[in-house]
């Protein structure tokens, strides 16, 4: 089960991001996705969609489905952005962050495990187990 909600004013930490709307890229090992990489990319994954809901609605979605994640611990929370780390059952940790871009009505996704080489697409699954939740808190009626 997830814990902890931290709540803070600043910018985005660097090491997650280039700026407010950009992530830093996937290093080269196989062991991370991003929705910001190249569509031709293997790191591609699709973010997260919320048209025709309320950017207040997919932050709320986003949050219940990390709570309620386990191994999960929200360890960021921002107006745009989320961070969240997951502890594998071998005792890794992998960081996934989100960046809300409302204009867009889209959450950017990174996850990547912070070491090791290969991941066997633990964080590819993640991501697709996390989109899944999402778009079902997304459409039930509150």
């Amino acid at each position: 089960m997830a814990t902890g909600l931290v709540g803070c004013a600043s910018s985005p930490p660097k090491q997650f991001t280039r700026s407010a709307d950009e992530f830093t890229p996937c290093s080269s090992a196989p062991h991370c996705v991003s929705s910001q990489a190249p569509r031709d990319s293997s790191k591609y994954v699709e973010p997260l969609r919320f048209a025709g809901a309320t950017v207040a609605a997919a932050r709320q979605a986003l949050l219940k489905a990390l709570y309620e994640a386990d191994n999960a611990r929200v360890e960021r929370t921002e107006e745009r952005f989320v961070h969240v780390t997951f502890r594998t059952t071998t005792g890794f940790v992998d960081d996934v962050a989100f960046l809300i871009q409302p204009e867009a009505q889209i959450i950017d996704v990174k996850s990547s495990s912070r070491i090791g080489y290969y991941d066997f697409n633990v964080n590819r699954k993640r991501v697709e187990h996390l989109r899944a939740r999402f778009n079902a808190l997304l459409d039930t009626p509150s």
